[in-house]
């Protein structure tokens, strides 16, 4: 359990990345439901409730979504899931519980860049782009990617495309983390593949995309488990509590090729 020594709610951004660039202690309070996995000491939390950053909005081409949103807003969102398969809330619903999910937020989930979120897999299969306070607006693709550093994510915004995509999970138990998470998806010839809780953050199968591109809209069943094969060739494996790093990679092949074939049948 961690230790916090004071709390602060500020109305704006601004005064948000005041404080908490203020200390190197000093952290964004969510739903404080990741923090309790440590036991650091906090010297300021800094609550985002008075920003009114908990919004799911529709516009004609794209979502933007809140930082302060939780999971269970986004599992329930009429307007969002009827978008991308519904894989959003696919991707949130095994999550613990719905109490755990109101208290989740969208913000440390994607923010954190947690090797075990379920979210981030989902969202890193779609066109989707994070706005933060310090450092602007950039692909999720690329966030990942970066080093860890103090800012402040906003929003993310997801581009409304005609994208069919597909969710897969694999928990040892309904309320683990997860071993494995793989997300599909395809916007006319060209296919995204995320695969996270390897067990680090979710990474994109570019050389797996690309071998799927040329292969047209039907696409042979042998193409697609060559495509699952060098997914699991191409990306790094780890081991921890739930699973060794082979295991996962077969996992790998299985789920992607499942993935892809779910993708496939889709007209």
């Amino acid at each position: 359990m961690f230790t916090l020594l004071n709390i602060a709610q500020p109305d704006t951004q601004q005064e948000a990345y005041r404080l908490l660039t203020a200390k190197k202690s000093n952290v964004i309070l969510g739903g404080c439901a990741w923090l309790r996995l440590g036991s650091q000491t906090i010297h300021t939390g800094v609550d985002l409730s008075k920003l009114g950053l908990n919004f799911i909005k529709e516009y004609d081409t794209y979502f933007e979504i809140g930082a302060m949103t939780s999971l269970r807003d986004i599992e329930t969102s009429v307007a969002l899931n009827r978008w991308f398969s519904g894989i959003l809330a696919k991707s949130v619903q095994s999550i613990i519980g719905v109490q755990f999910r109101n208290v989740a937020t969208v913000g440390a989930s994607v923010f954190a860049r947690y090797g075990f979120s379920d979210f981030l897999t989902a969202l890193l299969a779609l066109d989707t782009e994070i706005e933060l306070y310090q450092g602007g607006r950039l692909t999720l693709a690329a966030f990942v990617d970066m080093p860890r550093n103090k800012d402040l994510l906003v929003k993310v915004i997801i581009h409304k495309t005609s994208r069919t995509a597909a969710y897969l999970a694999l928990r040892n138990s309904q309320s683990d983390f997860p071993v494995l998470t793989v997300a599909v998806s395809r916007l006319d010839g060209a296919w995204k593949i995320a695969v996270g809780a390897r067990p680090t953050r979710a990474k994109l199968a570019a050389q797996a995309a690309v071998l799927l591109a040329g292969a047209g809209r039907d696409v042979p069943p042998d193409c697609l488990r060559q495509a699952a094969e060098l997914a699991a060739e191409e990306l790094p494996f780890g081991a921890n509590m739930r699973a060794s790093a082979a295991y996962r990679r077969l996992l790998c092949q299985t789920l992607v090729q499942r993935g892809l074939t779910e993708v496939t049948a889709c007209r």
